[in-house]
């Protein structure tokens, strides 16, 4: 039997046992995520289509692994303009096993904690990313405008402000340790914010 679900904003045809991977989900490696976006599912030529869903139809998926796929580079130059712009983007993904397919409303059959798969980029909806600590102590007084290192737009800026960083100093500061923090943590690859904090050292100074 197989079932064609959708996560993430992408479609995938999913059967028992496979391996995927797909963008990341608030949960931890071992819980059972339940899936309720089913578009179809069935065997052979008896395949039942939804509209778009199918009602009552779930799958449900154990978390295998929590990472990251590999970086893809953007990079854009204007001739004549001395201008260059490099962006790195490294997509957060979760592993998951397919454990079953489950129409009419019927249960998860594991007995580990089941819940419904919910979008980290849903920050608003996850206390427990609210409530983590800052990975860096914001120094007194006022904020840079991050925004002028090229490379960072208004959604990278804020994302960096809650983990702390907030002046140019404090990029132009990082230790290769801390690149390698921020690059666990959050996703920017270590290329792009040793290219941010080269920026920096020249904005520091002004």
């Amino acid at each position: 039997m197989f079932a064609v679900i959708k996560t993430g904003g992408k479609q995938y045809r999913v059967a028992a046992n496979d391996l995927l991977k797909i963008e990341k989900l608030e949960a931890n490696v071992g819980d059972i995520v339940v899936i309720d976006s089913v578009l179809a599912h069935g065997e052979g030529e008896n395949v039942v289509f939804g509209a778009p869903f199918v009602a009552g139809a779930t799958v449900a998926a154990e978390v295998v692994e929590q990472g990251k796929n590999r970086t893809v580079i953007a990079f854009k130059k204007r001739r004549r303009q001395n201008s260059r712009r490099k962006i790195g983007h490294r997509q957060l993904l979760t592993t998951v096993r397919i454990s079953e397919i489950l129409t009419d409303g019927a249960k998860p059959s594991k007995k580990a904690e089941a819940k419904p798969a919910k979008a980290a980029a849903k920050k608003e909806a996850a206390p427990a990313a609210a409530a983590a600590a800052p990975l860096f102590k914001a120094p007194k007084g006022d904020a840079d405008d991050l925004t002028v290192i090229k490379g960072i737009g208004p959604v990278a800026a804020k994302d960096l402000n809650a983990q702390g960083i907030v002046t140019f100093a404090q990029i132009a500061a990082l230790s290769d340790a801390d690149v390698e923090k921020i690059d666990a943590n959050m996703p920017f690859s270590a290329d792009q914010i040793k290219d941010w904090r080269e920026q920096a050292k020249e904005l520091a100074k002004k």
